[in-house]
C-alpha cells in the first residue's frame, strides 16, 4: 500500500485542500483518480519523496485538479455523493 498526500488545487490554480490517502498501485500523471468525496480528480504530478521509509508518513505527493464536470469520468459509476456516500 502507497500511502501519499493529496494536494488538490481548482481552475485558479491555488492550492485548497491535502489529505492523506492510499493506493494499491502509485498512480501516474493524465491518470483520473476518484476521492472520498465521490469527485473524479487528474493527477497533474506525482512528487517522490527521496529515500523516506515511514509506518506513518507518506511517500509522495500527488498533485491533483477536479476532472472537468462533463467529462465521461466525473460520471463513471454514476456516483452521486449526496446519495451514496452520506451515511
Amino acid at each position: 500500500m502507497n500511502k501519499v498526500l493529496l494536494v488538490m488545487h481548482d481552475s485558479s490554480g491555488s492550492f485548497y485542500r491535502m489529505n492523506k490517502t492510499a493506493f494499491e498501485t502509485m498512480p501516474v500523471a493524465g491518470q483520473y483518480i476518484y476521492n472520498s468525496d465521490g469527485l473524479a480528480y487528474v493527477v497533474e504530478e506525482v512528487c517522490l519523496f527521496a529515500e523516506y521509509v515511514s509506518k506513518k508518513g507518506a511517500i509522495a505527493i500527488l498533485v491533483v485538479h477536479p476532472a472537468p464536470s462533463d467529462s465521461p469520468e466525473a460520471e463513471i459509476f454514476g456516483l452521486n455523493i449526496e446519495e451514496d456516500l452520506d451515511d
